[in-house]
């Protein structure tokens, strides 16, 4: 199992204490289904162990290090950019039909999809309060980028559903959606703290570029995991990317690889019945053997390579860059 950074791990607690406090806004019945879908409690509202990496997080605390601040000046930003990204798996879950989430029942299942659609729409009109409560030229800076992040992310959902319906996607098509779907958020997250603490112009950009291409690694591993990791890590059904058909990165490049087992492929995805596990057990043989599993991994690597160019542009300390660079390796070498 991979190991998490330090920078990851430290400051979960100061994050899950913000973010706790601030759930408080909100009325007790949406409250109630966002600490469910957050690993705050069980279904019951007891007590329960918080699932998920804290990976948006982390980033942003280590933006406002980067820009000579302390951790503290990036906790409205890190909190803002997690309730983001929570708003949006409530409402993919919905939209994909998942029923589990971290290895326990997703929230739809549990409250109903209404509840659950409430609950997303609540975090995401938090998130720009807490921003927009620090009346601060660099707050409204941070509001304005997590606006835009935000847009892209829906923008990039909406487009990966609409190819669901396409049998002609491209593999610049599907780079470009998770640039919006992945990226745009992990890009935020990777300079909110430095816009918070007002930092160099230079500096804030270079870890927009840093965010953005690590995002694109980072969706890239989610993708190979999603058709070949271990249900017991990832906390989803083994092959789940493939039962569910999704144009993922590896399955746009196997389909659009021109050969045998592209066509292959694209017969057993355009059928109308449910896959069997024979068929998806072929299904994910066929990615492997048409190259897509070996380009994933290859452009991964190279979207890190890329991220750490930006890096360097940056002006980062060298302290800082080797915390970012932990959690570059840590995205591209996970297991869940």
């Amino acid at each position: 199992m991979t190991t998490v950074p330090t920078s990851i791990t430290d400051g979960r607690a100061l994050v899950d204490d913000a973010m706790k406090a601030a759930a408080e806004r909100l009325d007790p019945w949406t409250r109630r289904v966002v600490a469910y879908h957050l690993g705050w409690t069980d279904e019951d509202g007891r007590p329960a162990e918080a699932g998920g990496k804290a990976l948006r997080p982390a980033l942003a605390l280590l933006s406002a290090r980067a820009a000579g601040a302390p951790p503290e000046t990036a906790l409205p930003g890190a909190v803002a950019v997690e309730f983001v990204h929570a708003f949006s798996l409530l409402h993919d879950d919905i939209m994909d039909g998942d029923r589990t989430r971290r290895h326990r029942p997703a929230a739809w299942t549990v409250f109903g999809p209404s509840a659950a659609i409430l609950g997303g729409d609540a975090l995401l009109a938090l998130s720009e309060e807490l921003l927009l409560d620090q009346q601060t030229r660099g707050a409204h800076w941070a509001a304005r980028a997590l606006t835009a992040a935000t847009q892209r992310l829906i923008s990039g959902q909406a487009f990966d559903l609409g190819f669901e319906q396409r049998t002609d996607v491209t593999v610049d098509e599907v780079v470009a959606m998770a640039a919006d779907k992945t990226g745009a958020l992990l890009a935020c997250a990777c300079s909110i703290g430095a816009m918070l603490a007002e930092g160099p112009t230079p500096l804030v950009t270079g870890l927009t570029g840093f965010g953005a291409e690590m995002g694109l690694a980072f969706q890239l591993v989610d993708d190979l995991l999603g058709i070949w990791g271990s249900p017991e890590t990832t906390g989803k059904p083994v092959l789940s990317d493939l039962r569910a058909r999704k144009k993922s990165l590896p399955v746009v490049y196997a389909l659009t690889a021109g050969t045998p087992e592209s066509a292959r492929l694209a017969e057993l995805y355009g059928r109308p019945e449910q896959p069997t596990e024979d068929v998806l057990r072929e299904m994910a043989r066929l990615v492997e053997a048409a190259g897509g599993r070996d380009w994933a991994s290859a452009e991964a690597d190279r979207r890190i390579a890329a991220a750490e160019r930006h890096l360097e542009e940056s002006g980062v300390d060298d302290l800082a860059a080797a915390e970012f660079r932990d959690i570059a390796l840590f995205v591209t070498s996970r297991d869940h």
